[in-house]
Parts: structure tokens; C-alpha cells; sequence
């Protein structure tokens, strides 16, 4: 099969699978008695119709970023982390261990970026028991980073219950956060500037999702470290022939996967619950592997396939509230049609490509 470029590879393919995604759920939504083009509209209305609308994608496409991310960095190492969820729950128990035990000691210019520590190193630790678990005993990343999900949990529940939630309540809550321990939300910071701006969950957990965009990038692409990375991740005898151990790159691997992933805790539980919840993760890790796969394991392509499945979240809930009888599950349904096409459908799309670009390149040359 001819190569692709990158043009055609990284950007015109994923076009053309969001494309067929989005024309298979159009086919279902004319089935079940409505209007394709009716129910679009009313998706990116409310998704990008108004300010707030445009702030819940945002909200939701912040953890989207963090877990697709985490994903792509163990896919370039060769790994399939589909932890995303333990870590970011374990990224939250972090956040709200150190904001119950300091929120009240310390300013917010100090706790804050200690927050942002205690999500990254506990999800880094979650996620480099599994690493070292594949390293040195021979244990499949797959199978302990599922089991890890479930353990996550009960750690949770377990917490909340018996340590963490107050002797007068009877939700499964911790307490509520000192004002020094919660995120700035973007509304209330604009509000302070003068500029009016509708009240969404969106946090300035946004510009640290960015900015791990930034370090990735820089990781994977321009260190050294990276480097050994994606050599493990492409070939690990080639690469311990040149000197490298793979089984320090996997360990180093799924520890900044881990990290990434645990700064969910931080758009989650310091920017917008102000508290320990259950279940705060709600499916961010597993829509993360959807990210990566989509954005083709490049920081730029996460970045816009977030935006994409923000955009989906929050447009599907107006959908359901709209269209009488168009239920929430119909929106999972598309969410699945883009997962199976720009996954799997992928690389039945790419031959086609490839024919036709060996044909256009054939005559341009003839």
C-alpha cells in the first residue's frame, strides 16, 4: 500500500471517518422518526449556541483532553492504558486528601499548584503499578489497569464512607472545600474584569489542559526521554539493542500516563464539586481512549477530537431535553459510531486513500 502523507493521514482521513460517523447517525435518527438536520441543529446549538453552552464543551472537553492524552503517551510506548478512570479517581482522592488537610492553612497562590501535585503523582503512582506489573512480572497492562478501575473505586467508596464524609451527613460526600482549595471558575474571573459571562462548571482547569497538550508534544517529540519512548514503542529488541531499557520506558511511560490522567481530579473535584464525590469521573477515562484513537495519538488531534466529544456531551443533553422521545441513549449511540469509525473503520478507509493517492500522484507525474 502506497504511504500516506501526513495531509491525508492526520487530517483528511479523520475528516472523512467523522464524516461516515455522522452520516450512519444521521441514518439512525431518520429511522426512529426525526430530522437529522433538526436534531444537528439543535446539537451544536446547544453545545456552541451560546456562551454557556460553550462552556460546558469546554468543561467537558477539559477532561477529555487530560485522559486522551494519558492514552496517547502509553499508545506510543506500545501499551493500552485503559486505566484513565482509577487514575483520574485516584487523582481526585489526591486533590481532596490535601484540600481537607490544607484548605484551610494555606492561601490558594500555594495550595493550588501543590492540588495540581498531589492529581498528578497519585495518579502516576496508580498507573506505575500496572507498568511495573508488565515490566517486571510479565502481567498485561490491559487486564491490571481494568482491575485497577474497579479497585479505584472501592478505595473511593471505601473513603467516603468510613473516613472522609461528616458524622451529620448522610450523602456519600467529604466535606465541602476551603474557598482557597477550588479552581477559579472562568464566569467569576471575567465577572471580576467586568466582562459578563453565563455560570458553567468551566474552570481554569482549561489552560492546565492546554498546557499538558504543550508538555506532551514536547515529551514525546523533542526529548530524549520521549525518544526512548516511542523506540520502545516501535520496536523494544531494536531499541534494547541501541541501549535502551525498555522496561524503565514502560515504567516511565505509564507513570506520566498515570499523571495525566489524574489531573481529571482537578477539573472534577477542585474546579467545579468543591468536594469528594462518587463516580465523579463518569466515563472521562474511556471517552479519553475515543480522544486518542480519533486525534491519532498527537496532542493536536486530541485537543480538536475533545472539543468534538464536548461538544456531543453537552449538545446531546439538549437533544434529549428537545426532541420528545430522543433519549440520551442515542447520543452514546453516535458517540459509538465516531469511536468505531475513526478506530476501526480507520484503517478500512486508509487502502482506499492510499489507491487513490497512488492513482493522483501516477497522473500528475504521466
Amino acid at each position: 500500500m502506497t504511504p500516506l502523507p501526513r495531509w491525508i493521514d492526520l487530517g483528511l482521513l479523520p475528516i472523512w471517518n467523522l464524516a461516515m460517523a455522522l452520516l450512519v447517525a444521521g441514518l439512525v435518527v431518520l429511522v426512529i422518526g426525526h430530522s437529522p438536520w433538526q436534531a444537528l441543529s439543535v446539537l451544536l446549538q446547544g453545545s456552541l449556541g451560546s456562551a454557556r453552552g460553550l462552556g460546558y464543551s469546554l468543561y467537558y472537553a477539559t477532561s477529555f483532553i487530560f485522559t486522551g492524552l494519558a492514552v496517547a503517551v502509553a499508545i506510543h510506548a506500545g501499551l493500552f492504558n485503559i486505566g484513565g478512570e482509577g487514575q483520574a479517581t485516584l487523582g481526585g482522592i489526591g486533590v481532596a486528601l490535601l484540600a481537607l488537610w490544607l484548605g484551610a492553612k494555606l492561601p490558594a497562590v500555594v495550595l493550588l499548584p501543590l492540588l495540581v501535585l498531589a492529581a498528578a503523582g497519585f495518579g502516576m503512582v496508580w498507573a506505575a503499578l500496572p507498568g511495573y506489573l508488565q515490566a517486571w512480572r510479565g502481567s498485561h497492562v490491559v487486564i491490571t489497569t481494568i482491575m485497577f478501575n474497579f479497585l479505584a473505586a472501592g478505595l473511593n467508596g471505601y473513603l467516603l464512607v468510613n473516613w472522609l464524609r461528616p458524622a451529620d451527613s448522610m450523602a456519600v460526600e467529604s466535606a465541602e472545600f476551603a474557598p482557597s482549595a477550588r479552581f477559579p471558575a472562568v464566569h467569576e474571573l471575567l465577572e471580576s474584569v467586568g466582562v459578563e459571562w453565563p455560570s458553567s462548571p468551566l474552570n481554569l482547569s482549561l489552560l492546565l489542559a492546554l498546557a499538558a497538550c504543550v508538555f506532551v508534544w514536547w515529551f514525546l517529540w523533542k526529548s530524549a526521554a520521549g525518544y526512548a519512548v516511542r523506540a520502545v514503542g516501535a520496536s523494544p529488541r531494536a531499541a534494547h539493542y541501541g541501549g535502551i531499557a525498555p522496561r524503565r520506558q514502560i515504567l516511565l511511560a505509564m507513570a506520566v500516563s498515570g499523571a495525566l490522567a489524574g489531573l481529571v481530579g482537578v477539573n472534577e473535584i477542585s474546579g467545579v464539586q468543591g468536594k469528594l464525590t462518587l463516580d465523579f469521573v463518569a466515563g472521562a477515562g474511556f471517552t479519553g481512549i475515543a480522544c486518542s484513537l480519533m486525534g491519532r495519538n498527537h496532542p493536536v488531534g486530541i485537543l480538536l477530537a475533545a472539543l468534538l466529544f464536548g461538544v456531543l456531551y453537552q449538545g446531546g443533553v439538549e437533544v434529549s431535553f428537545e426532541l420528545q422521545g430522543f433519549s440520551r441513549e442515542m447520543v452514546v449511540t453516535a458517540q459509538g459510531l465516531i469511536v468505531l469509525f475513526s478506530g476501526a473503520m480507520a484503517t478500512v478507509s486508509a487502502p482506499l486513500f492510499a489507491t487513490l493517492y497512488a492513482r493522483f500522484k501516477g497522473a500528475k507525474h504521466g
